[in-house]
C-alpha cells in the first residue's frame, strides 16, 4: 500500500507571526540557522544542548551511540535525576517561592502549589514508596483523576529510579489489568474517585476488580482520598496516601540513574491485542521537552501561566503538563474536570482566572466549544493569552480561524503541533513568532528532526503529492522500544523501510512552500474506486461549511467502489431539509466527486471517550452495520451511539 492521498484540499490563507516579540526565534533566519547547526554537527549540537539545559550528576562524554540500530542511545554514559531538574534546582536557584502548580477541582477548589512545597510532597511519597519497597527498577502504575498527587506520584517515582505508567483514569479494569500484568508492576497509585460533571465517579473499585483477576506482582495500592466516597479496603495491601506522606520526612535525596534508564512505560491508546507498552528513557525525553517548551510555545517561565489541558494519561499530560514546564521552572495549570461543566464557558474563565498566557488544547475540544456559541468565550477576559497550540489530531482549517478569531482575538500565534506518544514531543510545528501559518499546517519540523514525505518504496514525493511520512534521523526523546517485545518495536516502526526510517504511520504531503500538511493515520485512508482519499480533508471540507459544527468521516464496505464514505455530522443548529444534498455538493465543491459521502448522519455529537478523542473504530461499526463487540468502556455518552444506529443509511 502506497499511502499516496489524491485528495487536496486547498488553502490559500497565509498569517505573518507578530513582528514586536523578542523570542528564541524571532524570525525565519534564526529558524534556519539553528537547522544549519544540525546539518553541520549533528551530534555535536545534541550534546552542547544536553550540557547547557540539564543538570547531570555525571556528564556524558557520548551522544548518540547507533551500534545496534534501530535501538538508539543518547548521552548513555551520563547520569540525572528528573525530580532533581524539575524541582531542585529550581529551589537552589531562589525560585522556591514561584507557583509550580495552579490545580482547580471541578467543584471549584483551587491550590496554588510552590515549587518548594511539590519538592516537599514529592519526597515525603518518595520516601512513603520506598518504605513499601519500591526502588530503582520498579513499576509503578498510576490511575488517578487530574489532581496534584498524580504529579507527586510521578515525581516521586523518578526520584528513587522506579518507572511509572500512567493508566487513563478512565479506562476499564480490564484494560488496567492487561497494563498492570504486562508492565509487572509492583505498586498502584489511585484514588478513592475523581469529580466528573457534578458527581464522584469510582477509581478504586476499578483497581481492586483489575486485582481480583490476578496480578501477582502487585504488592501495595497507595489511596488517594479525593472524592470522600467509601472504599473497600484491603489490609496489608492498602494503604491511605495522606497518613502515609505524613510519616515520612520531607527531604529524599534524588538517585542519579542513567541517562537511557526507562522513565516510564506508556500504553498507546486503541491498541488491539496485547497493549504495546511504549518506553521512554530519562535524558533523551527530559532534554526534548524542555526544549519543545522554549521553542514551540516560547515558555517564559518566569511570566508565563502554561495550561495544558490533556490528562496525564497520555503522552500530552506527561510532556506539557508535568515534565516540561516544570523542567524549565515555569507554572502549569492542572484541572480536573471536563471542559463544559457546569457550563461550556469553563475553559475561558480558568483562562480568565489564573491568568493563562500560554494555551495549549486538542482540536476535539476546540469543535465542540464552537458548537457551544461565541457567547461563551466573550464573556471572559482572554486578553493575557499570547499563544495558542493545538494537539491530538490534525486541525480543520475553519476550526483553527475560529480559534485564531474568537479566542486568540487575531492575535495570537497558533502552533498545530504533530507529534506521537513515540515521538516524545513536538516533531513538526511552527514556532510562535517566526513561521507564517496557514490554517490546518503544522508547517516545518523543528530544528534537529529530519522528516520527509516518501512513497511506498521510501523515496522523496514531489510537493504536492501525498505519501507516507517517515523520520530519517534518530533523535533524543524517541521511544526506546516496546516493553517487553522488541521484534514487535522493530516490526511496527522500522521493518517498512528496512530500517532506513522511522514510520510514523501517518499520510502527509508537501505543498509548493515545503509545509507539511498531516493528513492523518493510514489506516484512515479511504480506498474508493481506486482513488486514495485522506479522511481528515473530507472532514475539514464538511466542517468549513456554515452549517457544521464537527465531522467525523469513515470507510464502510461498499460491492461497487471497494469503500464508500460515511460522514458523521454535528450541526450548529437543527438540521433542515436538503443539508445532505447541499452537504455533498459542498464536499464535491471543496475537494472534487469522488470524495462526495454517499452516507451523512446526523448527531447532536460524536462518538468520544472522556478525553475528548473521536472513537473511529465505534464508527465504523456503525457504518457498516455490524454488532459493537468492542470495549466502550472510555465512552463519554452511550446515548449518541444508540442515535447514530437509529438513523438508516442516506445511499446514492
Amino acid at each position: 500500500m502506497s499511502g499516496v492521498i489524491e485528495s487536496v484540499l486547498h488553502e490559500l490563507r497565509v498569517f505573518t507571526p507578530p513582528q514586536d516579540a523578542q523570542a528564541r526565534f524571532d524570525d525565519m533566519d534564526a529558524y534556519r540557522a539553528m537547522r544549519q547547526r544540525f546539518d553541520d554537527d549533528f551530534t555535536g549540537t545534541w550534546g552542547d544542548l544536553a550540557a547547557q539545559h540539564l543538570s547531570w550528576s555525571k556528564p556524558f562524554s557520548t551522544v548518540l551511540d547507533d551500534s545496534d540500530a534501530p535501538f538508539f542511545k543518547w548521552f548513555a554514559d551520563g547520569e540525572l535525576n528528573v525530580s532533581e531538574n524539575c524541582l531542585d534546582r529550581h529551589v537552589a536557584a531562589g525560585l522556591g517561592g514561584r507557583a509550580a502548580i495552579i490545580w482547580e477541582g471541578e467543584p471549584g477548589e483551587v491550590r496554588h502549589i510552590s515549587y518548594a512545597e511539590l519538592l516537599g510532597d514529592v519526597c515525603r511519597a518518595a520516601n512513603a514508596m520506598r518504605a513499601l519497597g519500591i526502588g530503582k527498577g520498579d513499576r509503578v502504575v498510576i490511575y488517578m483523576p487530574m489532581i496534584p498527587e498524580a504529579a507527586v506520584a510521578m515525581l516521586a517515582c523518578t526520584r528513587i529510579g522506579a518507572t511509572h505508567s500512567v493508566v487513563f483514569g478512565a479506562f476499564s479494569s480490564k484494560a488496567l489489568h492487561e497494563r498492570i500484568e504486562d508492565a509487572g508492576a509492583k505498586m498502584v497509585v489511585t484514588a478513592d474517585g475523581a469529580w466528573r460533571r457534578g458527581a464522584v465517579h469510582a477509581l478504586k473499585p476499578f483497581v481492586d476488580e483489575a486485582l481480583s483477576w490476578g496480578c501477582p506482582s502487585i504488592e501495595h495500592v497507595m489511596v488517594v482520598r479525593r472524592g470522600g466516597n467509601a472504599v473497600d479496603w484491603t489490609d496489608g495491601r492498602d494503604v491511605d496516601w495522606q497518613p502515609a506522606l505524613a510519616a515520612q520526612p520531607d527531604v529524599c535525596e534524588p538517585l542519579a540513574v542513567e541517562s537511557e534508564h526507562p522513565l516510564f512505560i506508556l500504553y498507546t491508546s486503541g491498541s488491539t491485542g496485547k497493549p504495546k507498552g511504549i518506553i521512554h528513557a530519562t535524558g533523551g525525553y527530559l532534554l526534548w521537552g524542555r526544549l519543545t517548551m522554549q521553542w514551540t510555545f516560547d515558555f517564559r517561565p518566569e511570566s508565563d501561566v502554561f495550561w495544558c489541558t490533556a490528562d496525564i494519561g497520555w503522552i500530552t499530560g506527561h510532556t506539557y503538563s508535568v515534565y516540561g514546564p516544570l523542567a524549565c521552572g515555569g507554572t502549569t495549570v492542572m484541572y480536573e474536570g471536563v471542559p463544559t461543566y457546569p457550563d461550556a464557558g469553563r475553559l475561558w474563565k480558568i483562562c480568565q482566572d489564573h491568568a493563562v498566557s500560554l494555551f495549549y488544547t486538542a482540536p476535539t475540544a476546540i469543535r465542540a466549544l464552537i458548537k457551544a456559541g461565541d457567547a461563551w468565550p466573550a464573556r471572559h477576559d482572554l486578553s493575557k493569552i499570547r499563544v495558542l497550540g493545538t494537539v491530538g489530531e490534525p486541525i480543520n482549517p475553519e476550526a483553527w480561524m475560529w480559534y485564531h478569531k474568537v479566542i486568540g482575538g487575531g492575535r495570537c500565534p497558533i502552533v498545530d503541533t504533530w507529534w506521537q506518544t513515540e515521538t516524545g514531543g513536538h516533531m513538526i510545528t511552527p514556532l510562535p513568532f517566526a513561521t507564517a501559518t496557514k490554517p490546518g499546517s503544522a508547517t516545518f519540523p523543528l530544528p534537529g528532526i529530519f522528516a520527509e514525505v516518501v512513497d511506498g518504496e521510501g523515496e522523496p514525493v514531489g510537493h504536492g503529492q501525498g505519501g507516507l511520512l517517515v523520520v530519517t534521523r534518530p533523535w533524543p526523546s524517541m521511544l526506546r522500544g516496546i516493553w517487553g517485545d522488541p521484534a514487535r518495536y522493530v516490526r511496527t516502526y522500522w521493518q517498512k523501510f528496512e530500517g532506513r526510517y522511522y514510520f510514523a504511520g501517518d499520510g502527509a504531503r508537501k505543498d509548493d512552500d515545503g509545509y507539511y500538511w498531516i493528513m492523518g493515520r493510514v489506516d484512515d485512508v479511504l480506498n474508493v474506486s481506486g482513488h486514495r482519499l485522506g479522511t481528515m480533508e473530507i472532514e475539514s471540507a464538511l466542517v468549513s461549511h456554515p452549517a457544521v459544527a464537527e465531522a467525523a468521516v469513515v470507510g464502510r464496505p461498499d460491492d461497487i467502489k471497494g469503500e464508500a464514505v460515511c460522514a458523521f455530522v454535528v450541526l450548529k443548529q437543527a438540521e433542515r431539509e436538503g443539508l445532505r444534498t447541499e452537504l455533498r455538493k459542498h464536499v464535491a465543491h471543496e475537494i472534487g466527486p469522488i470524495a462526495k459521502p454517499d452516507d451523512i448522519r446526523f448527531a447532536d455529537s460524536l462518538p468520544k471517550t472522556r478525553s475528548g478523542k473521536i472513537m473511529r473504530r465505534l464508527l465504523r461499526d456503525i457504518a457498516a452495520g455490524r454488532d459493537i463487540t468492542s470495549d466502550m468502556s472510555t465512552l463519554e455518552d452511550h446515548k449518541v451511539i444508540e442515535q447514530l444506529q437509529s438513523q438508516g443509511q442516506e445511499r446514492r
